[in-house]
């Protein structure tokens, strides 16, 4: 029986190991100790942090692993890298892992490689006047960490006066000793789904956002397809390409965040590893195939076939989500889903339950569930999702 050590326990790690299960692989999983509901569901936990890259080698090489795994989060893509090298085992190189989990790294490599991408300045924390490093760049700007996700630790900045909040904001949600300060592009965002097998990109799924604002945009939803010409998709996949080998990915699933202006795409950055507020079920969908099986499937040594299947002449099964989040914080008093069972509401997730404290969101970890709608076109599963979120009743006190 073969055997995947999945990194992390959360909400975004649930699906990996069901996946893994139906295939009849033994699941593995490690996270710190928590009330994460993926510990329930493997054949085997280890409560170690997944940053902890000695106790996790020493778990990989015990158990005598086939592959190493994650998804929705870029904090275990270090210790991934890492494992994969030492172990031979099929996935992102830890070189790889190193410039997709530091912002600096990767601006560094786009810049190197031509792809198109925001002008930015490096800048050390000890320097509290650093006006002259970035009197070049245009306002508005981000403040952004280097080693955060999750929209943690961004911010925008429209004037001077602002500075000192976004630098204190951006340290908070950092490791390291320096961040970047980035021009704004002035555009659509926009995201993309994709995966990279033997140096060969095998798709990219273009998708809309649905963005919350806060202190810069977060995340809360999606949808595809997005619409975009024949040049534009041509050109998004050429920049995503450049970025890829820019950041020497390779066996890994991709999560991309572009930007665009002018009809041409920008490049924003680029994870190595499936997207959260279920982008992997949005691939799932739209291709009509388990994506998560076939993430785990590379994982552990197979080639994998990632055609779409599809009706003849359908290009995708449109598809939309939206997270479920608490406008206070508190505790979840009540929940309840009144929606008529539905072939096209695809899924209708609680995180927690009766009891349970939750956040005011402001970041994607503090969702408390998520709806995922389908339909013959994207104005139908749009419609359908917004329905089926007005028949969902959550209290938080």
């Amino acid at each position: 029986m073969k055997k995947l050590l999945i990194l992390g326990a959360g909400t975004y790690q649930v699906p990996l190991i069901k996946a893994a299960k139906k295939l009849g692989i033994y699941t593995i999983v490690s996270s710190i100790p928590g009330n994460y509901p993926g510990f329930s569901l493997a054949d085997k936990v280890y409560y170690e942090n997944t940053t902890d890259y000695g106790k996790i080698l020493n778990i990989a090489r015990r158990e005598q692993i086939d592959g190493i795994v994650t998804a929705g989060t870029d904090v275990a893509v270090i210790t991934i890298g890492k494992v994969c090298d030492a172990l031979g085992l099929r996935g992102l190189s830890y070189e790889a892992a190193e410039i997709a989990t530091d912002k600096l790294r990767m601006k560094e490599a786009y810049e190197a490689y031509g792809v198109r991408s925001a002008k930015f300045r490096k800048i050390p924390f000890s320097r509290e006047d650093y006006s002259d490093i970035i009197a070049d760049l245009e306002f508005p700007l981000m403040f952004k960490s280097v080693d955060s996700s999750g929209s943690r630790g961004i911010v925008k900045v429209t004037s001077a006066e602002q500075f000192e909040h976004a630098r204190n904001t951006v340290m908070e949600n950092t490791r390291s000793d320096y961040f970047i300060v980035e021009e704004y592009i002035e555009g659509e965002e926009f995201g993309a789904q994709a995966f990279v097998q033997d140096g060969k990109l095998e798709f990219i799924l273009p998708h809309g956002d649905y963005v919350f604002k806060g202190d810069t945009g977060v995340p809360i939803g999606h949808f595809a397809p997005y619409d975009l010409s024949p040049e534009s998709l041509a050109d998004a996949r050429y920049q995503l390409e450049q970025a890829v080998k820019a950041m020497k990915l390779n066996n890994c699933a991709i999560n991309a965040d572009f930007i665009m202006k002018d009809g041409k795409t920008y490049v924003l950055e680029l994870g190595g590893r499936s997207g959260a507020t279920c982008l992997a079920e949005l691939t799932s969908i739209f291709f009509n195939f388990d994506y998560y099986e076939k993430i785990i499937r590379v994982a552990i040594g197979e080639k994998v076939d990632f055609t779409p299947q599809l009706a003849e002449g359908q290009e995708g099964i449109p598809n939309a989500s939206m997270l479920l989040m608490s406008d206070r914080d508190g505790h979840i008093v009540s929940q309840e889903n009144c929606n008529d069972p539905d072939p096209d509401i695809v899924d209708i997730q609680f995180d927690h339950k009766p009891g349970d404290p939750v956040h005011k969101f402001k970041v994607g970890p503090h969702r408390i569930g998520h709806v995922i709608t389908k339909g013959k076109s994207l104005d139908e599963a749009v419609e359908l999702l917004h329905k089926a979120l007005d028949k969902i009743n959550i209290t938080v006190q």
